[in-house]
């Protein structure tokens, strides 16, 4: 159900991309905004990182085999990992064309940008908006780190795409130099975007534990199971969107084993049911010190 929910989510995000990045284009050259053709550029590079993304969530949501017993929820981050690098890349690209272009003035010979272009981009802003809250609602759903940095990326596109605005409007207003300027900025936070996202695929993937709010209710639950009397060890560490539990918990040494295993189980069990994002819980169980 969450794989088939994040993929459904990242085709519409695809459909939205590619819609939105040819009428940017399109209208950018027409209405001879700059700012609104960076805008376009950035979406269609918004259509790559959503194909990836979906590629890693569909590679993630594999069962185990043989050669990968742990599963495959890192791929997940492989791609989360890639989709930086693209959104990189391109605000790199634009924020250079964008300082050569004010160095050179070329905005002097640029015509004011047409009234289009302002719709455009009010249009844009309110569509991708909806996009983010959309992706990030099916992102916390699914527990999809590759679905919540294309959520993200869509919130980036807002406030990139609202400085444009400022900058076409701007333009308009007799001051050309504000359009060039505002496809900078948006160049800029394109690039911070990627590095954000870099930043959580990184985290993810190097088996960093679980926000300690989790790791208090995880033993909390263990607390409230019958015939634990204490945690004497708990390990948490994320695996891609999923988690790893290790628990080592103090019981009646003076019982059976039959017993002790049955206690063993019961946490294990009540982990894995609380908490869905957890993959996998491994129990010990220690005799209780006197």
């Amino acid at each position: 159900m969450a794989k088939n929910l994040a993929l459904l989510v990242s085709r519409i995000n695809i459909f939205n991309n590619i819609a939105l990045a040819i009428s940017k284009i399109s209208i950018g050259f027409v209405a001879h905004s700059n700012a609104l053709l960076n805008d376009g550029i950035n979406n269609a590079g918004d259509v790559v990182s959503s194909v990836i993304a979906m590629i890693g969530i569909s590679a993630a949501s594999k069962d185990s085999d043989d050669q990968h017993p742990y599963g495959h929820e890192r791929l997940e981050c492989v791609a989360a990992i890639l989709l930086s690098g693209i959104i990189m890349v391109v605000g790199l690209g634009l924020l250079v064309d964008g300082i050569a272009g004010i160095i050179r003035k070329s905005y002097l010979d640029q015509q004011m940008p047409g009234y289009l272009a302002v719709v455009a981009a009010v249009a844009s802003i309110i569509i991708k908006e909806i996009m983010f809250l959309y992706t990030r609602s099916a992102a916390k759903k699914t527990d999809s780190s590759a679905l919540l940095a294309s959520a993200w990326d869509s919130q980036s596109d807002v406030l990139a795409t609202t400085g444009g605005l400022v900058g076409i409007i701007a333009a308009r207003m007799g001051y050309p130099i504000a359009d060039s300027i505002a496809a900078i900025i948006i160049a800029i936070f394109i690039f911070r975007v990627g590095i954000e996202i870099f930043k959580d695929g990184v985290f993810k993937m190097v088996d960093q534990a679980c926000p300690e709010e989790i790791v208090k209710q995880i033993n909390q639950v263990i607390l409230d199971q019958e015939g634990v009397e204490g945690v004497d060890v708990l390990r948490t560490r994320k695996f891609g969107s999923r988690a790893y539990v290790d628990v080592e918990i103090s019981a009646d040494g003076s019982q059976s084993l039959v017993d002790a295993h049955s206690i063993a189980e019961r946490v294990h069990h009540a982990i894995e049911t609380s908490f869905p994002q957890v993959k996998h819980c491994m129990v010990h169980v220690n005799p209780k010190r006197k």
